[in-house]
């Protein structure tokens, strides 16, 4: 036992070290000067400004929105977004993947510069694995400026920056928004791979975005601006190692190389099959005209300094109010804590229909936040509050990428835009659907969509964004499609007389009751609860 422990204080006292050494040997580069810009302001002559006036023209001081909850429209309308512009992009974005739709996302975006259009790029860059060269040679193109949040000084293996800088670089930067020409905006839940575009031949992300028109959208573009002047976002050229001018040719070849890959084929097809862009481009799009805010955290949040009521938390609670009868509440990952267990048993005890529903064991992909809301799952029900877990697809059951809130099953298509990609398209069989989108609906009134999720790392650590819309027609319509989800493809959990835990599951027009955690062993309700009493939850 004493040997043990002098062998982990020698660990302990070596990644101090380290970390000591990283950051004395690898310290941040100036951060000025940097090249000054803002959001064009004189952007209506163009085809998206043509398009949105036009849109609005019957629905003045209202926002247009579109739901993206099926994966191939969410990919074609950045694509449509990218084509589309002849000024400006603006990109934000937690992770970017260099797999087959983040590399087919980069030529897009490399092609929009070669014909004039002004990009900035902003990543968080902690999710950019592999991508550090490419990112090198694009930010060489003229018209495109990339800057990396909150940036990590030694490039591999950054673990070992966390050992240097811990307090500073567990902040990250979640928000994620694409915004075209001032005009047009996708904002919500996905990040930029394949897992959140229905690409993969295996597990998928069930997640929802919003493209929208209007008002909103000019308060996207100053918020981007808010962000890429912060202290946290360095110009990429300070860290990356230059690149030779070849390296675009080779941006080129990687686009080719997915081109020509059975797969890639198959998931472009199946985005051209959908139709979106075509709708889009015909005007055939159904938007909802609704008084829409955009709500984010004041990037000063990431060093430590934004005041309290600059936060989002705290716009959400000023907006939307306490919700009076009813809260539906969608978060991939939730741990709502010993507070947020207060604040729902207060609702509840009140009358207030609550339902959550969030990833179950099975479905999630990150374990340590599974324990901190594993925790707190008695409590809740206990209050009152009902708990649905998104569970795994089972043997033989089909699971594609579908219009459908959640992702379940092959339903219709999204208040009313049709363009019918849950039909023979991309198909997974028997793969496992993971919950990612985070949105609430209140009172049947209000819905929020974006990037935050229920847990103390949104609250106190990342940055986040996401709108808040004031649709009792949206706020119907998205109920009712999560209700039909939920029924399909979640456990309920029940408390027993005895107190314990059931999990119920319906199947085949009966139900069945599950009394331990579904898809676990003895060894994993073991480590689960373990790590449920680590002092850890502040920042899971």
């Amino acid at each position: 036992m004493l040997l043990a422990l002098e062998l982990l204080l020698c660990a302990v006292v070596a990644a101090l070290g380290i970390g000591v050494a990283v950051r004395v040997l690898h310290p941040l580069p100036p951060l000025e000067p940097r090249r000054a810009s803002h959001a064009l302001g004189d952007t209506g002559d163009t085809p998206i400004g043509r398009f949105a006036a036009t849109m609005a023209a019957a629905h003045p001081g209202l926002s247009g929105i579109h739901l993206l909850s099926d994966p191939y429209d969410a990919f074609a309308a950045r694509v449509a977004l990218i084509r589309g512009a002849v000024r400006c992009l603006d990109v934000q974005y937690y992770i970017w993947r260099g797999d087959v739709t983040g590399t087919l996302m980069i030529e897009e975006l490399h092609a929009a510069a070669d014909r004039g259009v002004r990009l900035r790029i902003l990543l968080d860059d902690n999710g950019i694995a592999g991508l550090d060269a490419v990112l090198a040679a694009l930010d060489d193109h003229p018209n495109i400026e990339i800057r990396l949040y909150n940036p990590f000084v030694l490039r591999w293996p950054k673990l070992v920056g966390y050992l240097a800088d811990f307090a500073r670089l567990n902040r990250r930067m979640h928000n994620k928004s694409l915004t075209a020409d001032g005009q047009a905006t996708v904002i919500g839940g996905r990040n930029i791979g394949d897992e959140y575009f229905g690409a993969t031949g295996g597990a998928f992300f069930a997640d929802l975005d919003v493209l929208a028109i209007g008002p909103v959208v000019a308060d996207v573009s100053e918020d981007f601006d808010r962000y890429w002047s912060s202290p946290s976002a360095y110009p990429a050229e300070r860290l990356l190692a230059p690149v030779k001018a070849t390296e675009l040719a080779a941006i080129l070849g990687r686009r080719r190389t997915a081109e020509r890959d059975a797969a890639a084929r198959k998931y472009q097809a199946a985005v051209e099959r959908a139709g979106f862009q075509e709708k889009l481009e015909a005007g055939q799009l159904p938007f909802d005209w609704a008084p829409t805010k955009l709500v984010s955290d004041d990037p000063a949040k990431t060093v430590g300094r934004a005041a309290r009521n600059g936060l989002l938390a705290a716009k959400l609670v000023e907006i939307i109010g306490a919700p009076r009868a009813a809260l539906f509440l969608v978060s991939a990952y939730f741990v709502p804590g010993k507070t947020g267990v207060d604040i729902f048993r207060g609702m509840s005890t009140s009358g207030m229909d609550i339902r959550v529903v969030t990833n179950s064991f099975e479905s999630t992909d990150v374990w340590i936040v599974h324990a901190g809301y594993a925790k707190r799952r008695k409590a809740l029900l206990r209050s009152g509050v009902r708990l649905f877990e998104m569970r795994r697809a089972r043997d033989g059951e089909t699971r594609r990428p579908s219009r459908k809130l959640l992702g379940s099953g092959s339903g219709s298509g999204l208040r009313g835009s049709g363009s019918g990609s849950g039909g023979d398209g991309h198909v997974l069989r028997g793969s496992a659907s993971m919950l990612h989108a985070k949105t609430f609906i209140a009172d049947n009134e209000r819905v929020f969509v974006g990037s935050f999720n229920f847990d103390p790392r949104s609250l106190e650590l990342n940055t986040e964004l996401g709108f808040v819309v004031e649709s009792p027609d949206l706020a119907a319509f998205m109920r009712g499609q999560l209700e039909n989800a939920v029924a399909e493809s979640t456990y309920e959990l029940a408390l027993t007389d005895s107190g314990d835990i059931n999990w119920l599951e319906r199947r085949d027009g009966r139900t069945v009751a599950h009394r331990r955690e579904p898809s676990t062993s003895l060894a994993q309700r073991v480590g689960i609860g373990i790590l449920s009493h680590l002092p850890i939850e502040w920042m899971l």
